[in-house]
């Protein structure tokens, strides 16, 4: 059973799910883009019962509000939320867990704020948002997210209503990694229900989102800070495939060298099968590996 959660802001909320003994070991849960907290409905329960799970809606996500109008998504906004619900909880000290962007999230939480995080789960994702290779690549993503964030502003259309099949389809569609049964969790929480039909849930200006992306010095110095044990799952049919992370581009091959030199025996990698979704679409393909690194006092595997 999990108990819903509101943390107010200055904008609004912050929505959350929650699960298990408010006096547990306290682990917070990051979604991934587009996404919101139901992704993780599959996975907790077969967790350590003994925790504080909370899982957040980041803003303009799943049940949370969206931010002010004008106001663009920057990728530091949602560290900022994590910011604010650790202090909502007065949580002190806790474990993160993200999936794909919510692990890049965590990954900044956690240089920002080492002294807060105790251990550090990343699912499908290495922490870093991966810089582009060429200035020129670069400037254009940051032109290409304030003209987007315009354009959607000057159409001011209303979100579109579908029927509870088309937008089901539609999000299967955008999602190549999701079963319909997660696809179905998803919605759950991403839409709501309209005279009209069903209408996503989350702001449209998340797309127009401004990154932080990192080089990969600024990775290794980074990697340094970091005092909590690293727990990183990659599925094999995901989009960060172990064994072709090498030829992926040098950033990554520098990233790995980086975690293995840094972290030694503080970070383990376990790449196993199944998609992108894999916490949701097969949860006990993971929740296994998960409970042994919450409860374990000293993790000791070699990336």
């Amino acid at each position: 059973m999990f108990s819903e959660v509101k943390f107010p802001v200055p904008w609004g909320h912050v929505a959350a799910k929650a699960w298990g003994p408010p006096e547990g070991h306290p682990v917070l849960c990051l979604h991934g883009w587009l996404d919101n907290a139901n992704t993780f409905d599959r996975l907790i329960p077969l967790l350590p019962r003994d925790c504080r799970y909370v899982a957040m809606d980041f803003s303009g996500h799943g049940l949370s509000s969206h931010r002010p109008a004008g106001s663009p998504y920057h990728f530091l906004d949602y560290v900022s939320d994590v910011r604010r619900v650790a202090a909502a909880l007065r949580w002190r000290r806790f474990t993160l867990m993200g999936h794909s962007m919510g692990g890049s999230v965590a990954g900044m939480f956690a240089f920002i704020y080492p002294e807060m995080v105790d251990k550090l789960i990343l699912l499908e994702n290495l922490g870093f948002l991966l810089a582009p290779e060429d200035t020129e690549a670069w400037l254009k993503s940051k032109r290409l997210a304030i003209d987007r964030l315009l354009s959607l502003e000057a159409k001011q259309q209303a979100p579109k209503a579908r029927s509870p099949e088309a937008a089901l389809q539609r999000l299967l569609e955008a999602n190549r990694h999701l079963t319909a049964e997660g696809g179905a969790i998803l919605l759950q929480r991403g839409a709501t229900e309209t005279p009209t039909g069903l209408v996503y849930n989350r702001d449209m200006r998340v797309r127009t989102q401004n990154r932080e992306y990192l080089t990969v010095e600024q990775c290794v110095k980074l990697l340094q800070k970091i005092k909590d044990r690293v727990l990183i799952i990659l599925a094999q049919d995901g989009l960060l495939v172990p064994h072709k992370l090498e030829s992926r581009n040098q950033f990554v091959k520098s990233l790995r060298e980086a975690f293995e030199h840094t972290l030694k025996e503080d970070v383990q990698l376990v790449e196993v099968p199944g998609s992108h979704f894999v916490h949701l679409n097969e949860p006990e393909v993971v929740s296994g590996i998960i409970s042994n690194f919450l409860t374990a006092q000293n993790t000791r595997a070699r990336l």
